[in-house]
C-alpha cells in the first residue's frame, strides 16, 4: 500500500512543480501581449477539455507525467501580433524564464515552510542564521534489516529506534557502532522503541569481518528557526543550487572526460575513463528511478520529508531549465540570443530542427537511462 501511495503523492507533486511552471509561462506571455492558445495538465491525448472565458483552451490529458502551455506562434519568426515570435528579445527572456522563477519561488516557499517546521540538514555547512537557529538530533532508527542477521533473528525491524545497548543510551550512530564494535561476538541487550512501545532483546553480535548487528542506521538533523525562516528559506534555496549546479558540472566532466580518457594507449588512464563514465552513468536516475525508488519512500515518509523532496525536485526543475540544452527554456533562449547577436535571422526551419534534434537526443538519454534503471532493480 505504501508504494502505490507513494508513487501517488510523487506523481501529484511532480505534475505540480510543472504545471506551477508552465503557469509562469502562461501568464507572463499574457502580461507581455502573446495568446496564449491552450494550457494543459498532463500530455495528450486529450481527455477533457474546455475553453475558458479569457480564451485560454483548458484541458485534461491522460498521461499525467506535468504540464504544457501553448502560445500562439511559438517560433521566433513568427511575426503576428499576439505571436510569441512578434515579442521582444526582452519579453521573450521574460516568458521563457518565468517558469525558472516560479520553480525557485516555490523552493524558496517550501524550504521558508520547512526552516519553520523544522529543516532536515543534509549539509555539514548547511545555511543559517547562528543567532535564530536550534538543531534537534533524531534518535538512532534502523533504516533497513538484513535477513538473517543478529538484528532480524532478535525481532528488530526496519525504523525501531534504538534507545540503549546494555543499559546504556544511545545517542548517535557512531556511539551505536562504537559499543558494537567493542561487543563483537557477545550478546548484548538491545533496547528499542517501536509505536511508542519499549523491548528489549537479547543480541549475538557477529565476530566475524561482517557488520555485527546486521541493520542500516540512521539519524537526521533537522535544523527550526523563527524570525529569520524566509532568510533561511532564500540561503538554504541558492545554496543548494549552487550544489546541484557543481553536481551536474561534476557529472558531464566525469561523463565526457572519461569517454575522452578511454580513448588513451594507456591501460591505466582508460581504466580510470571507464570508471569516470560507470560513475556519472550511476549518478543519474530517470523516470523508472524517480518513480520507482525516490517516491515509493514517501509513502512510509511523513509530511516534512514530501514537502524537502518536492522542494529539491522544484529547484532541480529551475536549474536544468537555465542550462543551454536545446527544447529546454535556457536551450531557446539560448539559440534565440545567439542568432540575435550574430544579427541573423532564426527561421522556422531552422529553429524547428535545432530543437528538434535537441528533445531526440534527449529522448535518447532518457530512453538509456530508463534501462540502466531498470537494469538496477535487477
Amino acid at each position: 500500500m505504501s508504494l502505490l501511495l507513494g508513487i501517488i503523492i510523487g506523481l501529484f507533486v511532480l505534475v505540480f512543480l510543472v504545471v506551477i511552471h508552465e503557469l509562469g509561462h502562461a501568464i507572463v506571455a499574457r502580461r507581455n501581449g502573446v495568446v496564449v492558445e491552450e494550457f494543459g495538465i498532463g500530455f495528450p491525448p486529450k481527455a477533457w477539455g474546455k475553453k475558458l472565458k479569457n480564451g485560454i483552451l483548458f484541458t485534461v490529458n491522460w498521461l499525467p507525467l506535468g504540464g504544457f502551455v501553448k502560445l500562439q506562434g511559438e517560433h521566433d519568426a513568427a511575426s503576428k501580433i499576439g505571436d510569441y515570435g512578434h515579442a521582444t528579445f526582452w519579453q521573450k527572456t521574460k516568458i521563457l524564464f518565468a517558469g525558472v522563477a516560479v520553480n525557485w519561488i516555490a523552493a524558496i516557499v517550501i524550504l521558508t515552510i520547512l526552516a519553520l517546521a523544522g529543516l532536515p540538514k543534509i549539509l555539514p555547512n548547511q545555511f543559517t542564521v547562528p543567532s535564530d537557529a536550534s538543531v534537534t538530533t533524531s534518535p538512532v532508527t534502523t533504516t533497513a534489516v538484513t535477513a538473517g542477521e543478529p538484528a532480524d533473528k532478535a525481532g528488530i525491524k526496519a525504523r525501531d529506534q534504538i534507545v540503549a545497548i546494555n543499559g546504556t543510551p544511545i545517542k548517535t550512530t557512531t556511539q551505536f557502532i562504537d559499543v558494537t564494535r567493542e561487543n563483537k561476538g557477545k550478546t548484548v541487550a538491545v533496547t528499542y522503541e517501536r509505536n511508542g512501545n519499549e523491548t528489549t532483546v537479547d543480541v549475538p553480535l557477529r565476530g566475524d569481518d561482517k557488520p555485527a548487528f546486521g541493520a542500516g542506521l540512521g539519524q537526521q538533523e533537522t535544523i527550526r528557526s523563527t524570525w529569520s525562516a524566509p532568510i533561511v528559506g532564500v540561503g538554504t534555496t541558492v545554496q543548494f543550487t549552487i550544489v546541484t549546479l557543481q553536481g551536474v558540472g561534476e557529472l558531464i566532466g566525469n561523463f565526457f572526460g572519461g569517454l575522452i580518457q578511454q580513448l588513451s594507449p594507456d591501460q591505466t588512464v582508460r581504466q580510470q575513463g571507464a570508471k569516470n563514465v560507470d560513475t556519472a552513468a550511476n549518478s543519474v536516475a530517470g523516470p523508472v528511478g524517480i518513480l520507482g525508488v525516490i517516491f515509493p519512500a514517501a509513502g512510509e515518509a511523513g509530511p516534512t520529508q514530501v514537502l524537502f523532496l518536492a522542494a529539491i525536485i522544484s529547484l532541480t526543475l529551475a536549474v536544468m531549465n537555465t542550462l543551454p540544452i536545446p527544447s529546454l527554456d535556457g536551450g531557446r533562449w539560448f539559440v534565440t540570443a545567439l542568432f540575435k547577436l550574430f544579427r541573423k535571422p532564426l527561421h522556422k526551419e531552422t529553429e524547428e530542427k535545432i530543437h528538434g534534434t535537441g528533445f531526440l537526443l534527449l529522448m535518447a538519454l532518457v530512453i538509456v537511462i530508463t534501462v540502466g534503471d531498470i537494469g538496477k532493480f535487477f
